[in-house]
């Protein structure tokens, strides 16, 4: 039975929603099996059942000529398999032309370990800004991933830890807050207000919630600010992993607080410290 191309991915989005997958990735799907399906009406094809391997693989060949990474093509492949994981199981095509499809080799850079030094320069330079800076203290006291924080609402603030909901493959759990984390938070809450509809903890001055994208601006231009070079929002998950490792807290506590599914996740954190003097100073001390 014939199927749409824009019929197909809008049924795949659907799909992700109704699996309760992050906002920011069904987006990113959204956007890669677009392009994916822009590519191939313009060669004429209408009908998803009708599309080979090789089709697809041109597709990625212009990906590459129009100066797309390894990193990126990568992620494209994984947005098409799962594309295809979902059209093969719901019975929309007989055989699914991705799945042998091979993703490119890409060199993976270690994560990016803010030092002290550095994460107490970020910390002075959003002082002044309360949101970004209960986000910052957040990340740096609790390890939360950026997708988990942006979902965050004020509902999941308990008095002293955060509830995490389950999602995206992540189970639910619970995250305790120090002192840092809680002032910072608490400072936020009298800024944020009462008067906005909105349910989410981060907000824009409009009432809106505040996105992933807009935390990753605000992030960006304080690391500028603070002259911290070569960092990422998810480095300050990093951060937080790695000197609690160098301070001696134990892998399976930490494993848990991050939600890794597995121990060797945490374990990998070893190789990245272990010619990093331990500073022994915990994340919230200044």
């Amino acid at each position: 039975m014939a199927l749409e191309l824009k019929l197909a991915h809008k049924q795949f989005i659907e799909y992700l929603g109704s699996r309760r997958r992050a906002r920011a990735t069904i987006v990113a799907y959204s956007k890669d099996i677009e392009q994916l399906i822009q590519f191939l009406g313009n060669t004429g094809k209408k009908d998803i059942t009708t599309i080979s391997r090789e089709e697809l693989e041109a597709f990625l060949k212009k990906l590459a000529a129009d100066s797309y990474t390894p990193k990126s093509i990568s992620r494209k492949i994984n947005s098409m398999k799962t594309f295809y994981r979902f059209l093969k199981a719901s019975g929309a095509v007989p055989v699914d032309p991705a799945s042998d499809i091979e993703h490119p080799k890409y060199d993976v850079k270690p994560p990016r370990i803010l030092s002290k030094l550095e994460y107490r320069a970020l910390r002075d330079a959003c002082r002044g800004d309360v949101r970004t800076y209960a986000i910052v203290e957040l990340f740096l006291q609790t390890g939360l991933r950026i997708g988990e924080l942006a979902n965050l609402s004020v509902e999941d603030v308990r008095e002293a830890e955060l509830h995490i909901v389950a999602e995206e493959g992540h189970e639910e759990r619970m995250v305790p807050l120090n002192h840092a984390a809680k002032e910072a938070l608490a400072s936020w809450m009298i800024n944020r207000g009462n008067g906005t509809k909105s349910k989410a903890l981060f907000i824009t001055k409009t009432g809106r919630s505040l996105l992933i994208r807009n935390i990753r601006t605000a992030i960006d231009r304080y690391f500028k600010i603070a002259g911290i070079e070569d960092a990422k929002v998810n480095d300050l998950r990093h951060t937080f992993i790695a000197h609690h490792l160098m301070a001696g807290t134990p892998i399976t506590t930490i494993s848990k607080l991050v939600g890794h599914k597995r121990l060797s996740t945490t374990e990998k954190y070893l190789e990245f410290i272990k010619d990093k003097p331990a500073e022994h100073v915990k994340l919230e001390e200044l």
